[in-house]
């Protein structure tokens, strides 16, 4: 049975239980990623937000207890789908070069997802006057973009041009 979103509060608390299970799912897919990445420093970028987003995750731990709240079983199913198309891109036939150019790709479309989700639940906390919980959340936003850019430019600077030939 599902409880009834009321306020902005129980809202707060949905997204933040989705992107609990968002960031459970993506720790058990990093791994995955990192180990089909032939350019190092991608794979090095995946070992680092792997470390990251345990940290995230374990800040979230912390946003619970704030909120005198559990994480509950919700399922991501965003996420769930976003890290299938990774593996599917994995499991197709492409070049060392095209693949890392894909797993950016993939990378970038669930760092989107996260930067969306975390914008929206860090808006909602300073709503609500949360400022422990809008702090954590803001670095956890922060971390996500970074994650975001460093993406971009291995992408710019050097995969996409090998993945070109």
């Amino acid at each position: 049975m599902t409880t009834k979103l009321k306020n902005l509060e129980d809202l707060l608390l949905y997204e933040l239980k989705d992107l609990y299970s968002a960031e459970r799912q993506l720790i058990h897919a990093l791994p995955k990623m990192a180990k089909e990445a032939n350019n190092p420093a991608l794979r090095e970028a995946f070992e680092s937000h792997l470390e990251e987003t345990n940290a995230q995750k374990e800040r979230l731990d912390r946003v619970f207890t704030l909120l005198n709240s559990k994480h509950g079983n919700t399922k991501c199913l965003a996420m769930e789908g976003l890290i299938e198309e990774g593996k599917d891109l994995i499991d197709e036939n492409a070049t060392p070069e095209v693949k890392d150019a894909g797993l950016i790709a993939a990378a970038q479309k669930i760092e989107h997802y996260e930067i969306s989700g975390y914008g929206t639940v860090v808006h909602y906390a300073e709503k609500l006057g949360h400022k422990e919980v809008h702090q954590l959340l803001t670095e956890t936003l922060n971390e996500e973009k970074a994650a975001d850019t460093k993406l971009n430019d291995l992408a710019k600077k050097s995969i996409n041009k090998k993945a070109i030939a």
